[in-house]
């Protein structure tokens, strides 16, 4: 029930865009750093640890296609999504929970705010948009990262890397991949904010709101991503 007040509350005026982008802000932008280091981290380590398999059967120039896979339809986003559940689901969480230990959010109905709108919907709409943003930027530093680890082994040049990168890419695989990073976020989203929005009045709720949202973010991710692996194989 609480997703789906989420959702109606979406198309209901005012709109809080000032605030939706001051999340984004909040929730995307401060976030690039660490996606960026551990999709580059990725991408490198991946490499390496394919080089040597792949060589001994003489299929070295498959390092990139399967990077590429592992990475943009799997590893990329569910990382990426993992990470995003431990700093921005926790966040959201603590956040709201001591907004309602603090009494705040009681403060913003008596004054004739719509706290949900203001607090939640914000949050959900900016986390729903922004871990795809996310997971395109790690996807892509992850195959920086994968290229700087064949060039320095076997010398392939950009050109070919990329030719071999995408050629075994399905234009429905990379559309289903990136249709569930929505679904991430957008239960990332959901799941912070209504832990620390339900908090009880106490000061351990604060913790105890921030460490649940971590922990089922985490579990829809995983399973959302498994759902959305089966239907994909079914439907194409």
């Amino acid at each position: 029930m609480f997703a789906f007040k989420n959702l109606k509350e979406i198309f209901k005026p005012p709109y809080e865009l000032s605030e939706t982008l001051k999340q984004m802000y909040e929730i995307g932008y401060k976030s690039l750093p660490l996606v960026a280091v551990t999709g580059f981290i990725i991408g490198l380590t991946l490499t390496l640890q394919s080089i040597p398999t792949l060589s001994k059967f003489g299929a070295s120039s498959l390092v990139p296609s399967m990077v590429a896979l592992a990475v943009i339809l799997e590893i990329g986003p569910v990382i990426t999504a993992l990470i995003f559940a431990g700093k921005i689901g926790s966040g959201i969480g603590a956040e709201l929970g001591s907004m309602k230990v603090t009494e705040q959010i009681d403060a913003m109905e008596v004054s004739g705010c719509n706290p949900f709108k203001y607090l939640v919907v914000t949050r959900v709409t900016a986390a729903t948009f922004m871990l795809p943003v996310l997971v395109f930027l790690a996807d892509f530093i992850a195959l920086i990262g994968g290229f700087i680890a064949l060039n320095l082994t076997t010398q392939m040049s950009l050109k070919l890397f990329l030719m071999n990168s995408f050629s075994s890419i399905e234009l429905h695989e990379i559309l289903a991949s990136t249709f569930k990073t929505f679904l991430f976020g957008f239960s990332i989203g959901v799941v912070g904010s209504y832990e620390g929005y339900n908090a009880d009045r106490g000061t351990e709720s604060v913790g105890i709101a921030a460490n649940t949202a971590v922990v089922i973010s985490s579990l829809l991710v995983i399973l959302i991503d498994m759902i959305m692996v089966q239907l994909t194989s079914i439907i194409f």
